[in-house]
């Protein structure tokens, strides 16, 4: 018939007609509550994103480093795969490890309210920008395991933020996220304020992997993920207790990591 649109015009009037409603519903949703930082609060043009100040003040840790610890060198110089002095003092029972960013100002304020505040939606986020910061370790991971939270805490919690973490940074890689592959089997005391000996005597022990899954770990390359990196004596005993348990190799990625200036280089 004259005029009547073609088959594939009319097809994608349709769809555009059965998403309207939903687009309508955005762009109301935006002008109520617009989009802001999901650092400071304030207003962005992107959801989900970090304002100009944030991302300024994001300190993200990038190469030269340390290919076994992560850890940042102050210097380029020019030598690919350099390891540095600690990790060659006290290698770490995981092969590597990464950060997106240093536990910093902004990165501390996004954990604190991914933790304390149950801000869940950040999580997108800061699981991007871990992805590319172990887009390497994801490549060769089998499997993701988030760092098991004690059960009390978890039921206090109602969240492992590790777990939360991981499965947005594994996200369309074809990864897949086992959190049942690792308990932690006794609860241990906050890790903040001890010292390192201190940290990984208050560890010892307490991961386990559950005899069930066993075969399911058998043999495969686990990347260990965690909110946060110290000292490493979570990492360590946590690789430890997976590596007893029967897989290849752990690597960690974490999405920041306490980085000493007084420690860059060396």
């Amino acid at each position: 018939m004259a005029g009547a649109p073609a088959p594939g015009r009319r097809t994608g009037t349709l769809r555009h007609l059965a998403r309207a409603p939903g687009l309508v519903l955005r762009a109301a949703v935006g002008l109520i509550y617009p989009p802001s930082c999901i650092g400071c609060g304030a207003a962005t043009g992107v959801p989900h994103a970090l304002c100009p100040a944030c991302w300024g003040g994001m300190r993200f840790i990038e190469r030269p480093y340390c290919e076994r610890l992560g850890t940042p060198f102050s210097v380029d110089l020019g030598v690919p795969g350099l390891l540095s002095p600690a990790a060659l003092a006290d290698p770490p029972v995981f092969e590597r490890a990464r950060a997106a960013a240093r536990y910093d100002a902004t990165a501390r304020r996004l954990v604190q309210r991914l933790k304390y505040e149950d801000r869940l939606d950040l999580a997108a986020a800061m699981g991007a920008m871990m992805a590319r910061a172990g887009r390497e370790l994801l490549a060769e991971a089998d499997v993701v395991v988030p760092v098991p939270l004690w059960r009390w805490r978890l039921w206090r919690r109602r969240f492992n933020q590790a777990a939360v973490l991981a499965r947005h940074a594994a996200r369309g890689r074809g990864v897949p996220v086992e959190p049942g592959l690792l308990a932690r089997v006794r609860p241990t005391r906050r890790q903040v304020g001890l010292t390192r000996a201190a940290r990984a005597e208050n560890l010892q022990g307490a991961f386990r992997v559950p005899e069930a899954a066993r075969p399911r770990l058998a043999g495969r390359r686990v990347l260990l993920v965690d909110d946060v990196v110290t000292t490493g004596a979570t990492a360590n005993a946590a690789a430890r207790a997976l590596m007893r348990g029967g897989a290849a190799a752990v690597d960690v990625l974490a999405f920041a990591r306490v980085v000493s200036d007084g420690l860059d280089g060396l």
